[in-house]
């Protein structure tokens, strides 16, 4: 009897090519298990493809992460801007904030040096923003570049701590296990505050220490002697 044809004989889903397909396909498995688990083997055997095929789009793990970054960053809209440079500065800093609180899992992909030349032309912008604001309110080129990171190292320390804190659990309405069984003489501050640390922490503080911040490093870098 002769065989039926191949394509009659496959079962499950059809082989994957489109990156849209397998750009889902990475987002469902960092939101099921999170992106460091996420592997180019686990996402080919989600699409129900080989590794090999998978390969013909993406590089490697970490080729497919800032894929799923630029695409993402592809559908922040730039919101129009400001007159006032220092407004600029914030109102960017404050998308890019958002943007990754969202996703905080990118934050840690972007966490190290050298991120700015893995990221697509979309993110850039709001980089760009960042650095022209600055300029325009006095800086040096250096003192815009130390600007930026000053407000990046800033946000992404935020959102990494608010993301821990979150995946562990931490109850921020009692500030008694913060300090339970600690020794506080000599500490009389401390002390003081104890009480209070909880509540202030779990605040979301983050738009008043962006204005601070942003002031106090256009302030430093201006100021003429």
């Amino acid at each position: 009897m002769p065989r039926p044809p191949a394509s009659q004989t496959r079962t499950g889903r059809p082989p994957v090519t489109s990156r849209a397909q397998i750009l889902a396909g990475a987002r469902r498995l960092i939101d099921r298990d999170g992106w460091e688990r996420l592997s180019i083997r686990q996402l080919a055997a989600e699409l129900g493809i080989g590794p090999t095929t998978l390969y013909h789009h993406v590089r490697d793990k970490e080729d497919l992460l800032l894929l799923l970054i630029t695409e993402y960053a592809d559908q922040i809209p730039h919101p129009e801007l400001p007159a006032e440079p220092r407004d600029r500065i914030i109102l960017a800093a404050t998308a890019i904030h958002d943007a990754l609180a969202a996703w905080p899992w990118a934050a840690e992909v972007l966490a190290v040096d050298g991120f700015i030349a893995r990221i697509g032309k979309s993110a850039l912008w709001f980089v760009e923003v960042i650095l022209a604001g600055a300029v325009d309110a006095g800086c040096t080129r250096e003192e815009a570049i130390r600007l930026f990171r000053g407000l990046w190292y800033y946000t992404v320390g935020e959102i990494l701590v608010r993301a821990r804190s979150r995946r562990e659990q931490v109850d921020y309405t009692s500030s008694d296990g913060l300090f339970e069984d600690r020794d506080m003489a000599g500490l009389p501050q401390l002390a003081s505050v104890k009480d209070l640390w909880g509540p202030v922490a779990a605040a979301d503080n983050f738009p008043q220490g962006l204005e601070a911040f942003v002031d106090g490093l256009l302030l430093q870098a201006t100021r003429k002697s």
